[in-house]
């Protein structure tokens, strides 16, 4: 028996010891590529401001971008759907090359103008680096799930600089019901870990501050929950006008690489009539969003641009131009909802995000980490609302609620279920 007691106890050790040794190492070096993906990311930006004649060989950039990944990345196409699939049913390890080239990607279009987020970048990047520990650390097929889990945490908490929101993410994108106590325990820590590396690194996060207070009683919350509906509305637009593009590129022009060189060339044309406003993160804005009021349209341009840019094959994320739609929405809204400019935008920045993700929770714990605690009563009911009216699929095509949110949704489940099955 004590022999039994210490082979049991030696075993612990080794396998606390061998998980303390991925969460490390996962946590420092996604940490470290987040942090070289927004240095770069901020270079590149800075060289396209100053060289705006560069947004004119957009198309051919898309080409270069179409044909790497045609003859060397097929098999990281799907990107951040890719590693819901590999979550779902894991296979084979997650190619390393999607690190490198999402970074590229990434780094080409928004150097020639298009415009992209980074969420997905940092989440392909953590996924593909934290995957490679199963074949490091020789560990189970099941254990790939946590992988992922802290891959995605990781990434998305480094790049954003919001270590639980990060966590919290990663566990609700791909469904609470499969996760267990060390997946949760491994995605905090891991969060913390790249969050805090890359900030060591230099890299600094932009501030959102909103100052005004606003009395909690049923009336600020029934106007938060107008809100939300209105969020969840737009996101779901926004949803659908991404795989509304991508079909209709996909289904009209065969050959892949053609598709972001002929979309470069409607984007080149919009920005000529509209402006270099809504390509890039378009933080500017977003911040401005908080503080003066902005034109109506500003969010609608960057729906149809963003889900124009992403859809037919450029790279990037789609969540920074989320907190661009949301907040200048948001900023819209003061002229028919009696809230203060900056609770409104704050609401709208997260808010639309949750939708489109199907995360409120992670959402919500976001903006607290953002905008601080007092907001969180109006954004959880915001980003809620928002949640159950965005319909059932969201930016990721492969994540799908196992359950309709609203009486309305079952028979667009049914038939989903049913295409599933034949």
């Amino acid at each position: 028996m004590p022999q039994d007691i210490h082979k049991n106890l030696s075993s612990s050790f080794l396998s606390i010891l061998k998980w303390s040794a991925t969460i490390l190492s996962i946590g420092v070096a996604i940490g470290c590529s987040c942090a070289l993906f927004l240095y770069l990311l901020d270079q590149v930006t800075g060289y396209r401001e100053n060289h705006k004649w560069i947004i004119s060989l957009l198309p051919l950039a898309g080409l270069s971008i179409g044909l790497a990944y045609h003859y060397w990345g097929k098999e990281i196409t799907k990107g951040n759907n890719l590693l819901l699939t590999a979550y779902e049913n894991p296979k084979k390890v997650i190619p390393f090359r999607m690190a490198p080239f999402i970074l590229i990607g990434t780094l080409i279009t928004h150097l020639f103008g298009g415009s992209a987020g980074r969420e997905g970048t940092a989440i392909q990047m953590g996924g593909a680096i934290a995957d490679q520990c199963t074949k490091y650390f020789k560990l189970t097929q099941h254990s790939r799930r946590t992988l992922i889990i802290m891959g995605i945490s990781a990434g998305f908490s480094a790049v954003f600089g919001t270590p639980l929101a990060g966590a919290l993410f990663a566990i609700e994108v791909l469904a609470f019901k499969k996760i267990d106590l060390k997946a949760v325990i491994g995605s905090i820590l891991v969060a913390y870990i790249a969050h805090y590396t890359c900030i060591s690194l230099g890299i600094h996060h932009t501030p959102y501050l909103v100052s005004s207070n606003q009395v909690l009683n049923f009336k600020s919350l029934s106007w938060s929950a107008c809100t939300g509906l209105i969020f969840g509305i737009t996101a779901l637009l926004f949803s659908r006008l991404l795989h509304f593009w991508n079909k209709i590129f996909s289904s009209t022009i065969k050959y892949p690489p053609f598709r972001p060189l002929l979309g470069g060339i409607f984007i080149v044309i919009a920005v000529w009539l509209l402006g270099t406003k809504y390509i890039g993160l378009g933080i500017p804005t977003i911040e401005a969003a908080f503080k003066t009021q902005l034109n109506s349209y500003d969010f609608l341009l960057k729906i149809i641009l963003t889900t124009f840019t992403l859809g037919v094959g450029f790279k990037g994320g789609e969540v920074t131009p989320l907190f661009f739609i949301g907040a200048t929405l948001g900023n819209v809204l003061i002229w028919i909802v009696p809230l203060p400019l900056d609770l409104l935008a704050a609401m709208g920045f997260v808010a639309v995000f949750a939708g489109a993700t199907h995360a409120p929770i992670a959402c919500t714990v976001m903006a607290v980490e953002l905008f601080g605690i007092k907001v969180m009563p109006f954004i959880a009911v915001s980003c809620c609302i928002s949640y159950f009216f965005s319909g059932t699929h969201g930016i990721y095509a492969d994540q799908f609620i196992s359950r309709p949110k609203l009486y309305f949704h079952k028979k667009v489940l049914r038939r989903y279920k049913k295409e599933v099955k034949h």
